[in-house]
């Protein structure tokens, strides 16, 4: 006796099946057929790129977004990629989908009005089968889509939840050979973990085109799209914004903002001629140095590398004397920005003296300079373009490493060459 089936009430009737998953098939290598080409005999092609609105985002793509081409985005929560998106889908002249996963259409609506643009070739969908995406742009085929976000989009096929692992990488293959196989362009949007990287598989930023990523502090208006890899172009560049109640406004100078709040009064403050990309930017550095009465002396850095500033903490106190293990210091970079440009050291060294020793640096000057251990001074690249940018801002003084082999004759302002620190801090100081 089988039992009795409660479906139609007999019995002996229940059977059972053995269901087993087909085993992989394993690749034959006499199958693979594939023709040598000599890469001189291949053809090349100009890539047709699609003209993103404003400056700042065709400038980190390398020109434009390339057709067949996927792009991942990501970013703190709140800073403003969702916003940043949807303002260019709705000022670019194409047909757009914007497929949410996270958001109503009445909350894009509400976002849209307060952009203040309208676009009747905006299209929006709300929807996290990726099946039932693909088969929508089938139906709609517009010339761009973004997904926000990638993290909340599933498979029907896989029994996971959204957000796992594995349905990242099965939502972003369909997604992906959607965009091949078509040539529309995907910008995906991505979530971040809590140490800054991209959640998911690492599998996910190599199966993309491009990676950018969004930047900035929450309390700060001001946001910094920065590419860490592009296939179509250099992964050098980056753009900045500033976020207002209208959106995302590009910043045409940001030296200009950068500064502009400078006290030349005031000690423990200096500008630096910092490259960002292929980009020139003055930014002021500010230093704070007091006596430490809790004991163990802090170092807090926000915006600059605490390690390197440890560095030059023990240069000055070896090369120069400056007695700074028992002293606090506290290095800011203006503007909540985050730099990693070696020539920015010469210019926190001086705000560090200069805090420690109550004077103001003279005004109107720039510092771009690396800083080794044994307190020389060392060149920086592209110093000719630093010059420019700070003698466009009006600046009177450049001070940088005698090594750099630059001509007074070329520029207006007045160039200084240092060797060492010593040198440096006699000129400075006098």
């Amino acid at each position: 006796m089988m039992g009795k089936c409660f479906s139609c009430g007999e019995y002996n009737t229940l059977q059972e099946e053995i269901v087993t998953k087909p085993k992989a098939a394993m690749m034959n290598l006499n199958d693979i057929d594939g023709v040598v080409t000599p890469v001189n005999s291949v053809e090349g092609i100009e890539l047709r790129r699609l003209k993103a609105p404003g400056i700042e985002l065709n400038r980190v793509l390398g020109g434009g977004i390339v057709p067949g081409s996927v792009i991942l985005l990501g970013g703190e929560p709140g800073i403003g990629k969702s916003t940043l998106l949807l303002q260019s889908a709705l000022r670019i002249n194409k047909r757009v989908m914007y497929v949410s996963g996270e958001e109503s259409l009445n909350q894009i609506k509400m976002r849209a009005d307060r952009i203040g643009i309208t676009n009747e070739e905006c299209l929006l969908l709300n929807e996290t089968s990726v099946e039932n995406i693909i088969q929508k742009l089938k139906e709609n085929k517009p010339s761009l889509v973004i997904i926000d976000s990638i993290q909340t989009m599933f498979s029907k096929y896989l029994d996971s939840t959204p957000g796992t692992i594995s349905q990242i990488r099965e939502s972003s293959s369909l997604l992906i050979h959607y965009a091949k196989q078509n040539e529309v362009p995907i910008i995906l949007v991505g979530h971040i973990t809590k140490d800054g990287q991209l959640a998911g598989p690492k599998l996910l930023e190599h199966m993309v085109d491009t990676v950018l990523q969004f930047e900035g502090e929450t309390q700060n208006s001001y946001r910094i799209l920065r590419t860490l890899k592009n296939r179509f172009g250099s992964s050098l560049e980056l753009g900045i914004y500033e976020m207002t109640n209208e959106g995302m406004r590009e910043v045409d100078n940001p030296s200009e903002i950068l500064i502009n709040q400078r006290s030349e009064n005031l000690s423990g403050v200096s500008v630096v001629a910092s490259l960002e990309g292929n980009r020139s930017l003055l930014i002021e550095t500010q230093a704070l140095v007091s006596a430490a009465v809790y004991g163990n002396p802090q170092r807090n850095t926000n915006g600059y590398d605490i390690k390197r500033l440890n560095m030059l903490l023990a240069v000055l106190e070896k090369r120069c004397g400056y007695k700074l293990s028992q002293q606090d210091v506290f290095v800011n970079i203006a503007g909540g920005l985050k730099i990693n440009d070696p020539a920015t050291d010469l210019g926190i060294a001086a705000s560090i003296v200069s805090s420690f020793e109550n004077l103001a640096l003279p005004p109107k000057m720039v510092f771009a300079g690396e800083i080794g251990l044994s307190g020389e001074i060392r060149g920086v690249n592209r110093i000719d373009q630093r010059l420019k940018e700070a003698e466009k801002l009006g600046f009177k003084g450049f001070v940088m490493s005698d090594q750099l082999d630059i001509s007074q004759k070329d520029f207006k302002i007045k160039i200084y060459k240092v060797g060492n620190v010593r040198d440096f801090f006699s000129l400075v100081f006098g």
